[in-house]
């Protein structure tokens, strides 16, 4: 009786993990979506690609892989687009991304709070990044304010013009795949 009660077992362990594993929702975001920030000036956008797995009752399982291309800069100036890709700031053609992979999510009441490595330049640091949800019919859309100090991802020298904190806001829709 032992010998058939082991294999039995671990045959039910491993389908009630298979089956609670297919919880988490693997997400794509939204057509043309992009990431703002925001400053005295400059202002602007970076599209945004990546996957989102999500699933509000189990957020171990949950995470973010997000990507901004550099190239995608978008001041409103082409000059400053320009600009933004030199080895000064982004150095676009040694770093084609900046890129936010969540390490921890943590609930609070209605609010989340994803923890993650955001990497600039080649620089990478702990971010905390607040974020709200919205279920929609076949989705979520998160959204939040943080801020980010560009010279602690060496983007750009000192300026009079350029303010060192850089404040971003998003709305990321995504929708099941």
């Amino acid at each position: 009786m032992k010998n058939v009660f082991y294999p039995l077992a671990a045959a039910f362990l491993l389908l009630t993990s298979a089956i609670y594993s297919v919880n988490v929702q693997e997400y794509k975001i939204g057509e043309g979506y992009k990431i703002q920030f925001k400053s005295k000036d400059p202002t602007g956008t970076f599209n945004v690609k990546g996957t989102v797995k999500f699933d509000d009752q189990d957020l171990s399982a949950s995470s973010f892989n997000l990507s901004f291309p550099v190239s995608s800069i978008n001041t409103g100036n082409t000059m400053k687009n320009k600009k933004a890709q030199t080895a000064e700031w982004f150095d676009a053609a040694k770093h084609p991304d900046i890129k936010f992979v969540s390490t921890k999510i943590e609930q609070s009441g209605a609010n989340y709070t994803v923890t993650g490595n955001l990497t600039i330049k080649g620089v990478t640091k702990e971010k905390k990044v607040p974020l709200t949800l919205s279920r929609g019919t076949n989705g979520y859309v998160f959204t939040g304010n943080f801020s980010v100090n560009r010279m602690d991802f060496k983007v750009g020298g000192l300026s009079d013009a350029v303010p060192n904190t850089m404040n971003i806001a998003y709305t990321l829709p995504v929708v099941k795949k």
